[in-house]
């Protein structure tokens, strides 16, 4: 019998990885009361819920199912390196135009489904431009390597 051979993992699937790991923890936060101010305000979705992660972050039900569900996909897709670069960068562009629909949505407005507020606006773009770094520059490596 041979020892089972493992492939080393590689940048953009490490960084994919910790990606999926911190979605994953921004997601369980959100309902753990500390963590996560006025959790009885916790509401489904919509502008109405009241409650903070951290006490700045805009959070609902649907919001934290997001971030884990985000979560969850990057470990799946941390398994190759195409895949991993593929979420990197296609999370980065979808966390891009979660910025630009919280600068157009008013925080109180019917259309404010998950909430925003100012804060998740401009940590969107904070992630969105790190998860886009991170694709192009280690998927880009990756790709150089492979091909």
């Amino acid at each position: 019998m041979s020892a089972a051979t493992t492939v080393p993992r590689t940048p953009v699937q490490t960084a994919a990885q910790a990606a999926g790991l911190f979605f994953l923890l921004v997601g369980v936060a959100g309902f753990i009361p500390g963590l996560t101010t006025n959790t009885e305000a916790l509401a489904f979705a919509g502008h109405r819920s009241g409650a903070l992660l951290l006490g700045v972050f805009a959070v609902s039900v649907l919001h934290n199912l997001v971030h884990l569900a985000f979560g969850l996909a990057a470990l799946v897709l941390a398994r190759s390196t195409r895949g991993a670069a593929l979420y990197l960068i296609g999370g980065g562009l979808l966390l891009l135009m979660l910025w630009f629909y919280g600068l157009v949505v008013s925080d109180n407005s019917p259309a404010n489904f998950l909430p925003l507020n100012e804060a998740d606006d401009w940590l969107h773009l904070l992630l969105a431009l790190g998860l886009g770094a991170l694709g192009f520059g280690f998927g880009g490596r990756a790709a150089r390597e492979l091909g």
